[in-house]
């Protein structure tokens, strides 16, 4: 037995496309901007930062194609859709991110053994239009960023890449003013190490979803007490909370009951009063329950909790 409900309707960052596309049109002339930049400075902490610009806009891209999918509607194959292509998204977002970290760490360790030649004016030209095109960025995603995974990474992303852009006319200044060449270096290894944690948490976030972990949020243990609060609830096992997508929920359960529900009609009413009070206390949008008497259980898979 179960509710039903409509999962062709737009994901939480389907309904921010339009944002998505406006952030990766600005990180895009970004990335052009520091990477013409790198080449006439020789700038190391430019080039370190257009990678990281170009990765975020890689993810974002991700995310928007991930949307496109994400809105095809369920089929016999696939009964969710391609909800899930989001958080598949994310894991290939976090992926890129960790190998561009690892990339800009080592190549900032080599430029400290042996640093280059940089021109300060510049770099500290080309930072300014980084950071001004970053502002723009993070003003479009603010409002969205809590809005799903995919939104929140993509968030973060730009805000990060705003940070960046002041190491590098932190770098700039410094060289401008004491001829410290190894500035450069020193914020492409700062870069590296912001980058790290990002990829990581991201990874790790959609891994838990993709290994169908129950949600941070959620207390397995709070939605049973709930449960079997209810008349003619005896129990319940093989309770299941997992998430299909960023704002997407969903809990099973076998839930005993009275035999008399079986007999009487009450098993409806039952029900009803299941869905709603996971309505009223948890965020769980499609929940199915499978009504049994208390002998059933012995007739199940002895994995079943």
């Amino acid at each position: 037995m179960g509710h039903g409900h409509d999962h062709g309707t737009p994901t939480a960052t389907g309904r921010h496309r339009g944002v998505l596309i406006g952030a990766l049109c600005v990180s895009l002339i970004v990335f052009a901007v520091e990477v013409v930049g790198a080449l006439i400075t020789g700038s190391l902490a430019l080039l370190a930062d257009a990678g990281h610009v170009l990765a975020d806009a890689g993810g974002v891209a991700l995310a928007l194609g991930a949307t496109l999918l994400a809105a095809r509607p369920a089929s016999g194959r696939h009964t969710f859709g391609w909800a899930r292509a989001e958080i598949l998204a994310a894991a290939i977002n976090g992926l890129v991110l960790a190998g561009m970290g690892v990339y800009v760490f080592v190549e900032g360790i080599r430029r400290l053994i042996e640093p280059a030649e940089v021109a300060p004016g510049g770099m500290a030209l080309f930072g300014v239009i980084g950071l001004l095109g970053n502002l723009a960025g993070v003003a479009l995603l603010y409002r969205a960023r809590e809005a799903s995974l995919n939104m929140r990474g993509a968030f973060l992303e730009v805000a990060t890449d705003t940070v960046t852009s002041l190491g590098v006319l932190a770098a700039a200044a410094i060289i401008a003013l004491t001829g410290y060449t190894r500035a450069d270096a020193v914020v492409s290894i700062l870069i590296g190490l912001i980058i790290a944690p990002r990829a990581v948490r991201l990874l790790r976030e959609a891994a838990n979803i993709l290994l169908e972990a129950a949600p941070g949020d959620v207390d397995l243990d709070d939605i049973r007490d709930h449960i079997t609060r209810l008349d003619h609830v005896k129990g319940v096992h093989d309770l299941h909370v997992l998430t299909v997508t960023s704002g997407l929920p969903v809990l099973t359960a076998h839930v005993v009951v009275d035999d008399s529900c079986f007999h009487d009609g009450h098993a409806p009413q039952l029900l009803d009063a299941l869905q709603s009070c996971l309505s009223g206390h948890f965020d769980v949008e499609h929940s199915t329950f499978q009504l049994e008497p208390a002998g059933h259980a012995g007739h199940e898979h002895q994995t079943h909790t």
